[in-house]
């Protein structure tokens, strides 16, 4: 897609194809732009970034009728959604927006999310949300993380990259060590998140999550400056082998924020 030319108002082939196009992560890049689909993502990000094209049956607009006048409305079929879409059983709604050109992160003294080669798409997107949740507006990523903008992770925010930053970095480990701030990890041999009672809190952290199946790597946990474990309970019994990251995330997150905040 061109972003000089003005917005059709009638879904062409070229375009239906080209749409479709954006679940490739190579079109993501070179177009600078991305799909949201269904109700909940479409509605949340329209007022933070720019449309360049808002799809939707007449269904869905007897339901939305403040946006039968959106300057960037294409009315199609049910029928076109289902080719244009990444999803198995879409919604009568989807839109392309462009892609937010964020400034180089800068730590503001509030807590910050580091993720390190993240993979799975539905746990970034899960863990954006917990950030929106916990009132996290930047995160960093390394380069080996998944696309912020992957429909699955788009999808899974629920509308939360309207409010959260994701900052691709090329080196994590060298950002974090430029940060003023405590990098706390996860790790089997941590200290116990619940029982320690000495973390430094001020200025609020930074918390790294690693990769689903290895961890923290090697050149980021040099970084690492407090070495936390999520207990199970009772202690002692026989448990799943590991968390999913987006649950330790929430777990994590979820006790700091009542340290600093509550």
């Amino acid at each position: 897609m061109d972003n000089n030319i003005s917005c059709p108002t009638v879904l062409t082939a070229a375009l239906r194809k080209s749409i479709a196009s954006l679940g490739n992560a190579r079109e993501r890049r070179a177009t600078s732009q991305f799909v949201a689909e269904g109700t909940r993502c479409v509605m949340e990000l329209l007022p933070h970034m720019p449309c360049r094209h808002l799809l939707a049956t007449d269904a869905w607009l007897e339901e939305h009728p403040s946006l039968r006048r959106h300057e960037s409305l294409i009315k199609v079929t049910y029928a076109d959604i289902r080719r244009m879409s990444q999803q198995e059983m879409p919604q009568q709604v989807m839109a392309v927006y462009e892609i937010p050109q964020h400034a180089e992160f800068k730590y503001s003294g509030a807590m910050v999310l580091a993720l390190d080669n993240i993979q799975n798409p539905g746990n970034l997107g899960t863990i954006i949300r917990l950030a929106d949740w916990f009132g996290i507006t930047d995160m960093i990523a390394s380069r080996g993380t998944v696309d912020a903008f992957n429909p699955k992770v788009v999808q899974a925010t629920m509308g939360a990259l309207a409010r959260v930053k994701v900052h691709y970095v090329d080196s994590l480990a060298d950002t974090l060590k430029l940060i003023p701030a405590p990098v706390y990890g996860t790790f089997l041999d941590g200290r116990d998140l619940y029982s320690t009672k000495d973390l430094p809190l001020t200025p609020a952290p930074v918390i790294v999550m690693g990769n689903e199946g290895a961890g923290i790597s090697d050149a980021v946990e040099q970084t690492v400056s407090e070495r936390l474990r999520i207990p199970s309970f009772p202690p002692g019994r026989a448990t799943s082998e590991s968390l999913n990251v987006a649950m330790a995330t929430g777990i994590i997150v979820s006790e700091l924020s009542r340290r600093i905040y509550g």
